[in-house]
């Protein structure tokens, strides 16, 4: 190996020092061309880098070039740089006139020398010098070109190392933080629109766009998109895509990610589901797998041709998992409270009900009183006397009143036959699903901790649900700004009878002390959309039930309220 001259050395330590110096690679290739001309009193020089999407070496930056040259780009194996690249070795030419290889890019140009820049082994661009002389440079020129290259190429290397480790940095960073925003969104038309302006984000792409895929009607539908300021939104095709006509399709039945490029070209017009806009020229496309089925795809596109890196393709992946997962969630949570709604209206048909056989229940007395009063009462008319007529006829409405207040009565009334062998465990855990998605929002953890033992009751499961729901929803309302919602169960000895005692308490301010002897009668509420009768009915089921409701405790650090019911075969 050939000893550096001192000039040389001063070079090559100040390239090697570019590596923690220099703000990127770009500004690296610069200063290694600034170092690199004056050693070789060169009249002009390039750093070229081949483009992976392109397959064209590009100059990067030029001193001494005319300035249209910026735009210059060869073939690989094109021209002396070109020859470099693909071999991979440097190459001397004492004289321009005499290589065939030689194109010029300015024309003065009588001697050339490039040595390539190596990337694990891999050419990955060029390094050249000119002179206006012929014979300026020969083979010890060459070599001195070679070491400072070689030193060049380790040092660019290092930058686009780093480079790489902040771009995936972020984006890990992106994916992550976008995973705590889908968590928090429900709505699906928002959950849409943060993934699409996410994927076209990370990919710094023209557009992102995300379709569903109906597989019984062998078809893709347009849900979601987010384009550059200046995307001409009527460029998107119109939905829905039949499959034997959609370039996406490839996606969901190879249920991977798939490139395409060449979108700029005519090849790709036979497509339906390629946006109209020319300026598009790549794409890839990730399918959305729930259950190991495509339910959908998320693609980008992008203004210039570029192949995307394995770890783009696994980065798309990623974010299409996400979407699959948070689309799946969203439509979980939506049925959740569709569920939670279907049961508060059932609960308020359940109020109007247990209401109604109250008002039936206190008619019912009195009418009983009427009934046996107004007897006797006909027997001093004759049978000519109208009064008797009428007589009958107040007998016949007091007899039909009677059916109304008896049918009222027996409608609410929960026949024993529908009340069966559960597991409090298990009743805890639906009514707790229920309230999931509530939890989520409210920021409220719920505490349970395990039953002594495996605990079943005989109790209408609908009925009791309802009750756990009633006082879960009021615990909720007591914490709006988040808390802890605790459900305690403890088993005790009562007549000789065991009895199952389930505490729930929240952290809320506590109950006023006006309102707490009166806390269980109807229409009491403290809310201004509550009716009042919540808590009177589940006490009233509870008593159904041969257990009881009650006020266990409550103060500034929160309330508890306790449901007490006898153990199956009590």
């Amino acid at each position: 190996m050939i000893e550096p001259a001192p000039r040389d050395l001063a070079a090559l330590h100040r390239i090697a020092a570019l590596a923690t110096s220099a703000a990127d690679a770009a500004a690296a290739s610069r200063a290694i061309l600034a170092e690199i001309m004056p050693v070789f009193a060169a009249d002009s020089g390039s750093v070229s880098l081949l483009n992976p999407h392109t397959g064209y070496l590009e100059i990067v930056t030029q001193q001494g070039l005319p300035r249209e040259t910026g735009e210059f780009a060869l073939k690989l194996g094109q021209g002396v740089t070109g020859w470099v690249t693909v071999q991979g070795q440097p190459l001397l030419v004492p004289d321009v006139a005499a290589e065939p290889r030689y194109i010029a890019a300015r024309a003065n140009v009588r001697c050339e020398m490039a040595a390539p820049l190596l990337a694990h082994g891999q050419s990955v661009g060029v390094i050249n010098v000119d002179a206006d002389r012929v014979n300026a440079y020969g083979p010890a020129e060459l070599a001195r070109l070679v070491q400072l290259v070689s030193e060049a190429s380790r040092t660019l290397d290092s930058l686009w190392q780093a480079e790489r480790l902040r771009s995936e940095s972020a984006q890990l960073e992106t994916l992550v933080n976008l995973g705590h925003s889908l968590v928090a969104r429900l709505e699906e038309r928002d959950l849409l629109a943060t993934l699409t302006d996410s994927g076209r984000s990370l990919f710094a792409a023209r557009l992102c766009t995300l379709h569903s895929h109906d597989a019984p009607g062998r078809s893709l539908q347009l849900q979601a998109w987010s384009g550059t300021a200046d995307f001409p939104a009527a460029a998107l095709p119109a939905t829905p895509l039949r499959e034997e006509e959609s370039m996406l399709v490839t996606a969901v039945h190879a249920r991977r990610v798939v490139e395409f490029q060449g979108l700029d070209r005519d090849g790709a017009a036979g497509a339906v589901d390629l946006p109209g806009d020319p300026a598009l020229c790549s794409a890839l496309a990730a399918p959305l797998l729930v259950d190991g089925a495509a339910a959908g795809v998320l693609t980008v596109y992008t203004a210039q041709p570029h192949r995307f890196s394995d770890a783009q393709k696994r980065l798309l992946a990623a974010l299409a998992s996400f979407a699959a997962g948070a689309l799946h969630n969203a439509r979980l949570y939506a049925r959740v409270f569709h569920s939670e709604e279907t049961l508060r209206k059932n609960q308020t048909l359940t109020t109007l009900g247990l209401l109604a056989a109250e008002i039936a229940h206190e008619i019912r007395n009195p009418l009983t009183v009427i009934k046996l009063l107004h007897g006797p009462i006909g027997a001093d008319f004759g049978p000519a006397d109208p009064r008797r007529r009428d007589l009958q006829v107040i007998t016949e409405k007091i007899e039909q009143l009677e059916a109304i207040v008896t049918r009222v009565l027996s409608f609410a009334r929960t026949p024993g036959t529908l009340h069966s062998r559960w597991s409090l465990a298990e009743i805890i855990d639906d009514t707790l699903l229920l309230l999931r998605a509530k939890l989520a929002q409210t920021n409220i953890t719920v505490a349970r901790p395990a039953l002594p033992q495996p605990l079943l009751v005989d109790a209408n499961k609908g009925q009791l649900q309802q009750v756990l729901l009633n006082l879960a929803l009021n615990a909720l309302h007591a914490m709006p700004h988040g808390g802890t919602l605790t459900l305690a169960c403890s088993v005790e000895k009562r007549g000789g009878a065991p009895l199952v005692q389930l505490d729930l308490t929240d952290t809320g301010s506590g109950i006023p002390e006006p309102v707490q002897a009166r806390l269980f009668e109807p229409f009491l509420s403290g809310r201004a959309d509550g009716t009042g009768l919540g808590l009177a009915i589940a006490r009233r089921i509870m008593l159904d039930h041969r257990g009881d409701l009650a006020l266990a405790a409550t103060g500034p650090q929160g309330t508890t309220l306790r449901v007490t019911l006898p153990l199956a075969g009590a």
